[in-house]
């Protein structure tokens, strides 16, 4: 047990105790609003949560004898009493969880991949969420009973990853993963993906909010989807795994009928695996697109001729791309909601305080985070981010802003124990509370990503402390501009159209695209900066 003034941490692990994340996640939730709790962190005992929870203060032979098989449950109080009762709550609600179900709910929830298909000899894909070393098993199990897998897991090892990748390609499976977060096959979203028109552009993506963002742009623009293949981020950006699951997607795209354009968005792959997949596309038989996120307008070298033909255009955004590939399907893009960038930065920049300086970006979606991150990188040539890749702008402290930054809080630092914030927003909301009062952010720019797995109300979470933020400025004498972008649908069950006037409700600028919003921004903060 360590003491910090009146505050009490402690470790209990339990050995060999497996939970789902999901329920590990509202656990850790339910402890958090306890009385007297600070915080509360209940998650399996991977290399990573380890080393993240070692990093926030919970020490102690317990953690640093645990395994990934073992439950971690940490706790910050204010008294030993309060940690006692903490321990309890929990581990009552965890022993509730272990009780078997009944009759009926056991014949509804298989305890296998056997007993799954039992209840589904027609299936023909494994979605598997489970820890890594468990995950790669069941994934083998569901390629040699002939399934694709859709891999949502994490931790999964490099050589797991490579050998399961190999295996499907011999099977003619795909292999999606890990940590493929987003896809949407014959139609049907999987985990956060959207509501969109079936139509003729293939996608396939090694980023979930990228894949996202441009289907949903594609549905903007009036054409739609015919498949959206995720791979996993490792599957381009390795050089290992070889773009393995790209190049299956690629060629399976080229092969399907209801395709007529191919869609690939990834970010910065590794250069021999780039010219693999450019020279995939120019052998696809089939005109497409390409956007290698933050590496723009990058050049390959033509393997022939006679490939010119189907060279593939390269897209310089996310919503150019979307743009270029339903004017390949033959159906003129029209253009996003006219906005005059120039002019609403100089109306918004009138108001700002001269202390106000920075771009101050918390985002829920890795890849848009990295797109804001790159644009106004390039903009304004200091940008700091967690998932930067110039050193000098890794932020050293990933939870505090610095500068102009663009955080990802959907990276791992931010979710051990805690559900990803586009499940649960109180992870930004916290953030953009503890940094409300600083008088140097001129712009606050956020995404809003809705779907399947989202939040049922992604932009009401944001009004409180947005108006808060707002609020605080005009205290110092200045003014907020909160620019924002909503990805997403009309058919998406929270409803775009309503997400979007209650953000404008509380004076948001809504963008139509991801790419307009970090544009925006930074027009913004260049005004301020040469008033």
């Amino acid at each position: 047990m360590a003491f910090r003034g009146v505050i009490v941490k402690k470790v209990l692990v339990q050995k060999d105790s497996y939970f789902d994340s999901v329920f590990l996640m509202s656990l850790s939730k339910n402890l958090k609003e306890s009385p007297g709790i600070d915080d509360a962190v209940v998650a399996m005992a991977t290399p990573m949560n380890v080393e993240l929870l070692t990093s926030q203060g919970y020490a102690g032979p317990e953690l640093s004898g645990a395994s990934p098989n073992d439950l971690v449950i940490a706790i910050d109080c204010d008294t030993a009493a309060a940690v006692d009762a903490a321990f309890a709550a929990a581990k009552e609600l965890l022993t509730r969880k272990k009780a078997p179900s009944g009759a009926v709910g056991a014949a509804r929830e298989p305890a296998s991949l056997s007993a799954a298909l039992e209840l589904m000899p027609d299936a023909n894909i494994a979605l598997i969420s489970l820890p890594g070393a468990y995950a790669a098993r069941e994934a083998r199990k569901a390629l040699e009973k002939g399934l694709h897998v859709m891999l949502f897991s994490d931790n999964v090892s490099l050589e797991d990853e490579i050998e399961l990748k190999q295996l499907g390609r011999e099977k003619g499976l795909l292999v999606m993963g890990p940590d493929c977060g987003t896809a949407i096959i014959n139609g049907k979203p999987l985990c956060f993906a959207n509501v969109v028109r079936r139509g003729p552009i293939g996608v396939v993506a090694a980023s979930g909010t990228g894949l996202q963002e441009v289907t949903c742009l594609v549905d903007f623009f009036g054409s739609g989807i015919s498949q959206a293949i995720g791979t996993g981020g490792r599957d381009l950006k390795n050089e290992k795994v070889g773009g393995i699951t790209m190049l299956m997607g690629i060629q399976a795209l080229s092969q399907d009928s209801a395709t007529e354009v191919i869609v690939v968005v990834s970010k910065p792959p590794a250069p021999a695996v780039a010219q693999k997949v450019t020279d995939a596309l120019r052998k696809s038989g089939k005109p497409s697109v390409l956007h290698f996120i933050g590496l723009s307008g990058a050049k390959t070298a033509s393997a022939t001729a006679a490939a010119a033909r189907y060279e593939p255009l390269s897209a310089g955004n996310l919503e150019e791309a979307a743009t270029m590939a339903v004017a390949l399907a033959g159906k003129p893009a029209g253009k996003a909601a006219a906005a005059d960038i120039e002019a609403i930065a100089e109306r918004e920049t009138k108001r700002l305080a001269k202390s106000q300086k920075y771009v101050r970006g918390y985002y829920t979606g890795g890849t848009v985070a990295d797109e804001a991150m790159f644009i106004l990188h390039k903009l304004t040539g200091a940008v700091h981010s967690n998932n930067q890749t110039d050193g000098a702008f890794v932020l050293p402290d990933p939870k505090k802003s610095v500068g102009h930054t663009i955080v990802d809080l959907g990276d791992d630092v931010f979710t051990v124990g805690r559900p990803h914030p586009m499940i649960d927003p109180s992870t930004r909301t916290d953030r953009i509370e503890a940094e409300l009062g600083d008088p140097e952010i001129a712009v606050m720019l956020v995404d809003v990503v809705l779907g399947y797995g989202s939040h049922a109300d992604p932009a009401g979470a944001l009004a409180p402390v947005i108006s808060k933020a707002r609020k605080a400025a005009e205290a110092r004498g200045g003014y907020l501009p909160v620019v924002a972008s909503v990805i997403g649908t009309s058919g998406d069950y929270q409803g775009y159209a309503g997400q979007v006037a209650k953000l404008e409700e509380l004076g948001c600028i809504v963008m139509p695209s991801n790419f307009r919003a970090a544009t925006l921004a930074a027009a913004i903060v260049k005004k301020a900066a040469s008033r």
